[in-house]
């Protein structure tokens, strides 16, 4: 039975990739701990074609995701794999340059549902430097969230922007969903 509604995030993980003669090759995923709020905006504008006075033609036209994550802290780990930030190996500091070069990643996460939760992976995600923020603490403490936001694009060797599980994903491929990204296998 599918799910009537949606709630809930939890077991975001994510992992860096690399691309070597057109074969991408994921990392293993690492958990990205404290998730608060995932958004995801579509990209990309229909296609709208007037002709004979009426609108002629019409297309939706896939540019993959404008996304925004909100979570308790950015992992140090994440810093350094996915944003470029520089971790010294004497002083244990992180310092982000000018010159910094992010790299992209998949991220994965999971909604919860009334029948089944569903897991989600986006296999292009590009981030943007967080918002850095925090306020004072008063007679209660309030924790403070930061703001990821990123792209979600296609793979460029398939196109693949997402995929998801369903109430009726097979078991072996449900339960590993974050030991590696999820990839369809295909037999010869």
């Amino acid at each position: 039975m599918e799910n009537k509604v949606v709630f809930g995030l939890k077991n975001a993980h994510y992992a860096t990739f690399t691309i070597e003669n057109g074969v991408i090759t994921y990392d293993t995923p690492i958990k990205l701990p404290g998730s608060i709020e995932l958004g995801l905006e579509p990209r990309g504008d229909m296609v709208e074609f007037y002709a004979d006075d009426m609108l002629f033609y019409s297309a939706q036209n896939n540019q993959g995701y404008d996304g925004n994550l909100s979570i308790a802290n950015i992992p140090d780990q994440f810093a350094v794999d996915v944003l470029g930030e520089e971790k010294d190996e004497t002083d244990m500091v992180l310092t982000e340059k000018l010159t910094s070069k992010g790299k992209p990643f998949a991220l994965m996460f999971e909604f919860d549902g009334d029948q089944k939760a569903t897991r989600h992976v986006l296999y292009n995600c590009t981030a943007n430097r967080p918002t850095i923020a925090s306020s004072t603490k008063t007679d209660s403490v309030e924790p403070n969230a930061n703001e990821l936001t990123f792209v979600a694009s296609g793979r460029e060797t398939d196109g693949s922007v997402k995929t998801k599980t369903t109430t009726s994903t097979p078991a072996a491929i449900y339960d590993s969903w974050f030991s590696a990204v999820y990839s369809k296998v295909v037999t010869p």
